[in-house]
């Protein structure tokens, strides 16, 4: 386990300690205080620039010399885990803060009114330093996504939550898309598109309201359709075998008749009539560590269930199988949690493109929370009802004329292959829009896509695609490139070479091919460049950081 003060040094010494929202009063030991003071005031951000700092200032075995330096700056990447390692430094900053005023209360040292206003001063700089650190969040969802019946559902809950309104509203749309079931359909290039939807709501932290937002909409439509929510609402995906189980065909075996001996087919399980399900999972991480296992077969299983519905298990011992299931998944999960769960097979190989990823935040304080149950929703209610049942025997969903010119002129751009592990994320663009767009269209009770309908599913899918920036852009899906482009950004200037990377960043632990394929995705994805030094005899490569 690394340790949360040196995954922050780590981040100080690759990117500046300046920018983090945090002061060197933060760390509780004094050597990491020390540590992150010096690379606060540290101008040229590298190894040599920072011990000779240390050692000028008669500071450096005090931090636990160059050994430990060096220790840190060979830490693994763990893509983005310094964010939450951030948050567990200044909130164990906060609690000691918090701890010594209450303390200089208890023995009389500071007055009541004193410790209030303390308190209050450094609540607001704890706040203003979480404001700080996620500048890079994404600019909002367009109101053009807040189109319709699920735009209007969106804004009565919303004064009473702290929910993110981009995590109520891709919960609607999908727990719509699940309720209606399978007859509603669009066809696209041969392949018939049912309205089920995979989302998972990305938080910064654990604490990002992606529960709560849930919650509010399941109510809604709890009372549009009371069988759907006592029966087709699932929790806890933890193989395919399961999935297929919760949604299975009857089972039969053959028979042979004793007295005629005559073979006949009897049904040994009645099997699950009603093919939909929504699975709700609030660890989404437990989904992605439970995919990593040997011979788990969660993964293809849920993405046949995307595509068709058909599922069947390949494993020996399993003889259930399942047809025309209806199958939507709504996941929740950090950050930090999904860039170091989803493994590079799972990116790759189309299971991580067949979600929508959204990045959710808190959106408001509400002390004494909200008051929903005041809000009269019978109407919406009323209207949401009726959508469903039109859905439900909707049949093919089409364009008009308007939609259709809006999808050509859109489409070009949608269907291009965008290189590395964002453009592997993104891939599947104009089956995700197709699929909201109808959805939009079947709450408006019409299986004619229109320009609003389409313009809606644009703002929705622009929303995940800068989402899926903000999560997944600065990752490479190379875990060793991972790893190379932290070495070089700590190097600076003066990179490394080939034989360097391989000693200082994997102890001569990597393969020359593995080596060499890593340094490929580096400079195909221009965060890396390979310079020629001349040595008298073959030229020597050097690969320095972008």
């Amino acid at each position: 386990m690394i340790d949360g003060h040196e995954q922050v040094l780590l981040s100080a010494l690759m990117n500046g300690a300046r920018e983090l929202p945090i002061a060197p009063e933060d760390f509780s030991s004094p050597p990491n205080r020390k540590l992150f003071e010096c690379l606060t005031n540290l101008e040229n951000r590298s190894l040599l620039a920072l011990t000779d700092m240390l050692r000028a200032n008669g500071q450096l075995e005090a931090v636990g010399g160059v050994g430990r330096i060096t220790g840190i700056s060979m830490l693994p990447h763990d893509p983005d885990s310094f964010e939450y390692a951030l948050d567990c430094v200044r909130e164990h900053s906060h609690q000691r803060r918090a701890a010594k005023i209450g303390d200089a209360l208890r023995n009389g040292s500071i007055t009541p009114e004193d410790a209030a206003a303390e308190l209050n001063s450094f609540n607001s700089s704890h706040r203003n330093g979480e404001n700080q650190s996620v500048e890079d969040f994404p600019e909002p969802i367009s109101e053009v996504a807040f189109y319709g019946l699920a735009g209007e559902i969106v804004r009565r809950i919303e004064p009473h939550t702290e929910a993110d309104r981009a995590a109520l509203l891709i919960q609607t749309l999908a727990a719509f898309g699940s309720v209606i079931g399978r007859n509603a359909h669009a066809i696209a290039d041969g392949a018939r598109h049912s309205m089920n939807v995979f989302a998972v709501l990305v938080g910064e932290t654990s604490k990002s309201r992606k529960g709560t937002s849930l919650n509010h909409v399941l109510r809604i439509f709890e009372r549009a359709d009371e069988q759907w929510s006592q029966n087709c609402i699932g929790h806890g995906l933890s193989s395919g075998e399961g999935v297929i189980w919760a949604v299975r065909d009857p089972i039969t075996k053959t028979v042979k008749n004793k007295k005629t001996g005559n073979y006949s087919e009897e049904i040994v399980d009645a099997g699950v009539s009603d093919k939909r399900l929504c699975v709700q999972e609030g660890e989404f991480a437990n989904v992605l560590k439970v995919m990593s296992r040997e011979g788990n077969t969660l993964s293809p299983v849920i993405r046949s269930a995307w595509d068709s519905g058909n599922l069947r298990s390949m494993t020996k011992n399993s003889e259930a199988r399942a047809t025309d299931a209806h199958i939507s998944i709504i996941g929740h999960i950090t950050r930090d949690e999904l860039r170091r769960l989803l493994t590079e097979t799972e990116a790759a190989n189309g299971f991580a493109n067949r979600f929508l990823f959204l990045a959710v935040r808190r959106s408001k304080c509400l002390p004494e929370g909200g008051n929903l149950d005041a809000e009269d929703f019978n109407g919406l209610v009323i209207r949401l009802h009726q959508a469903i049942e039109f859905a439900r025997n909707a049949g093919e969903v089409t364009r008009d004329n308007q939609a259709r010119e809006l999808w050509r002129i859109v489409y070009p751009e949608l269907s291009e292959g965008k290189p590395g592990l964002l453009g592997a994320i993104t891939a599947r663009a104009e089956a995700q829009v197709l699929r909201l767009s109808c959805i939009y269209a079947l709450l408006d009770h019409s299986t004619t896509i229109t320009l609003d309908h389409h313009r809606a599913a644009l703002a929705v899918w622009n929303y995940c695609e800068r989402s899926a920036k903000w999560i997944f852009s600065t990752a490479t899906g190379n875990s060793r490139a991972d790893r190379i482009l932290m070495g070089l950004r700590i190097a600076g200037k003066s990179g490394m070479t080939q034989t360097e990377i391989s000693e200082r960043i994997f102890n001569r632990n990597v393969s020359s091919r593995g080596l060499s394929d890593a340094l490929r995705i580096l400079q195909r994805s221009g965060k890396a460049k390979c310079i020629k030094e001349s040595t008298g005899g073959g030229p020597r490569k050097r690969w320095i950081a972008r």
